[in-house]
């Protein structure tokens, strides 16, 4: 009688017994997706968690941009930020900014989408008319509302205001009183496409049964939209909601092109103070700290909202 054994592993267990075979090693990483998401860890860590790291311990010390120096001095970046009245200035700024923009850029963005939605005559004419600012850089955006707010007759703005009758020479960038209003404007032109193709995508994703059924019922537009629209379109207003706020926080194009921070001050948002200390005052440890600082505020932001968002899920689920 003939006995068959049966084959050999092609990988033979470590001799030593204390680690796996190269082939089961082989196989656990295939099979949890390691391999896949190596490349993507190794480029985080090198980018993102190394950079983190780094630039904390950079605030601890009094580096500057020449790399001269680097003592560490512990917490006393931090202190001097808390005490320094043109980090507070230049935080208002910014929360300001974010407060003027953040409910029009919502409101306008849902109002061009729903007007998209509805228009049977060249929609797409409408559509990549409201879109198209967004496709353009920053530069472009400023230079372009540079020459309409011009504060002379060279001025689209001022020209329109004579032909008018009222009375020129508005100081759009020079004066504190509309600084500030015509970079929101410019903000509200350049940034709200973006805002209107998530809302346009979400009006077509509503089912028509809902509206055909209210119409059936004598449900008005004005109560289709207050019942059906608007309740629909509650996760995607949270969502540029909240892309909104950290897109307005982290203003800083616009201000450095059109006014460079001023006037006396009045537009500098955090980010520019963060750039002015560090690469004008020669002080990165310091522009370390005041920008962890600001960090530690967005994610304070965001913590808050998450929390609001959860206890409206929960509400909306009992």
């Amino acid at each position: 009688m003939t006995t068959i054994a049966p084959p050999e592993p092609t990988t033979r267990p470590d001799p030593a017994g204390n680690r796996p075979a190269p082939a089961t090693v082989r196989r656990h990483w295939t099979e949890h997706g390691l391999v896949f998401t190596l490349p993507f860890l190794v480029v985080y860590a090198l980018f993102l968690v190394w950079p983190l790291i780094s630039g904390i311990r950079m605030s601890l010390t009094n580096a500057d941009v020449a790399g001269t120096r680097a003592d560490f001095i512990g917490f006393d970046n931090y202190a001097e930020a808390l005490t320094d009245p043109d980090v507070w200035s230049s935080l208002w700024n910014t929360l300001w900014f974010t407060v003027l923009s953040t409910v029009p850029l919502v409101v306008v963005g849902l109002v061009l989408a729903l007007l998209a939605h509805h228009l049977r005559v060249v929609a797409w004419l409408w559509r990549l008319s409201w879109f198209a600012p967004f496709l353009l850089p920053s530069g472009v955006v400023c230079l372009l509302w540079l020459w309409v707010i011009y504060p002379s007759d060279f001025g689209f703005a001022d020209q329109l205001l004579a032909e008018f009758g009222l009375h020129p020479g508005i100081g759009w960038l020079t004066d504190t009183r509309y600084a500030m209003l015509s970079i929101v404007i410019t903000t509200i032109w350049w940034t709200v496409g973006f805002n209107f193709l998530l809302y346009l995508a979400a009006l077509q994703s509503i089912p028509q049964h809902l509206y055909e059924a209210a119409e059936l019922d004598g449900a008005g537009a004005w109560h289709r939209l207050r019942h059906i629209t608007l309740p629909q379109l509650r996760s995607t207003t949270g969502v540029v909601l909240v892309l909104q706020l950290l897109a307005s926080l982290k203003i800083f194009d616009q201000v450095y092109i059109m006014t460079g921070g001023g006037p006396d001050e009045s537009t500098r948002p955090i980010l520019q103070y963060v750039y002015q200390s560090g690469f004008t005052g020669y002080r990165i440890g310091y522009a370390s700290a005041i920008s962890y600082i600001f960090f530690a505020l967005i994610v304070v932001v965001s913590l808050i909202h998450l929390r609001i968002t959860r206890r409206r899920r929960e509400e909306s689920s009992i």
